[in-house]
């Protein structure tokens, strides 16, 4: 019987993690990157491997370098699951951020995904399924302050989203997304205890995200039975904050 098979992005630590582990209780082989973290993704492996009977392989580069993706699909058969979940932020003001800083947040939340896509995707046709699930943020919709860069991105990743998945729906391919409201992950520990008590209480669900949250709709959007018509939607993951 051939094995199921996903793919994380960003899967050393947070949301990425997360995933993997829930895929791997649902029987998935992974394929895992991340840029820096080697060390964090390797003992995620591990731990994966030993907990759940599944294949693991990783690998470290950065998501944004075409070369890597293309020696990197050359190890992959097929996938079943792409999960698109490498991402940075930068807060400050648009006039004091530099080209460079905005180039790295566009390449990496967005132009990551324009890779993986297309190296993944000529094998999902050919095998006539696959889905592709892109983790963005309400930022993507809403935009945030001293954001400008994160929220650009992200709502390009919704945009992308939705055209990727009408060009793919005929292919029995679903691609969606999930716009995530405050999580707990290092992304947001740059605010302070007051910020974060503000933050909550505007949200009626009571509490930040936790990446576990994020997982679990992952999971439901692979999971069975199959719901091949949830095409193109960007799912909102907030805890009712927008």
């Amino acid at each position: 019987m051939e094995r199921k098979t996903a793919m994380v992005t960003g899967a050393s630590r947070g949301i990425g993690k997360a995933i993997a582990q829930e895929l791997a209780g649902k029987g998935y082989d992974l394929y895992l990157t991340c840029h820096k973290n080697e060390m964090m993704l390797l003992d995620t492996k591990h731990m994966l491997e030993e907990a759940f009977g599944i294949s693991c392989r990783t690998y470290c580069f950065s998501v944004c370098d075409e070369e890597s993706i293309i020696e990197m699909f050359a190890d992959i058969p097929y996938l079943d699951v792409l999960v698109n979940n490498a991402g940075i932020s930068h807060v400050g003001l648009l006039t004091q951020m530099s080209y460079a800083q905005w180039q790295e947040v566009i390449d990496t939340n967005l132009s990551s995904c324009f890779l993986t896509c297309k190296y993944a995707v000529p094998e999902m046709i050919r095998r006539k399924k696959g889905k592709i699930i892109n983790i963005s943020s309400v930022w993507g919709n809403a935009g945030a302050s001293m954001e400008v860069a994160y929220s650009a991105s992200k709502g390009g990743v919704n945009a992308f989203t939705k055209a990727l998945a009408k060009e793919l729906a005929p292919s029995n391919i679903q691609v969606n997304a999930i716009a995530c409201g405050l999580i707990d992950t290092d992304m947001n520990s740059h605010l302070s205890r007051q910020e974060q008590a503000q933050l909550v209480a505007e949200i009626p669900a009571d509490r930040i995200g936790k990446p576990k949250d994020v997982a679990q709709l992952v999971g439901m959007l692979c999971g069975e039975p199959d719901n091949g018509y949830l095409v193109g939607q960007v799912i909102t993951l907030d805890g009712g904050w927008t």
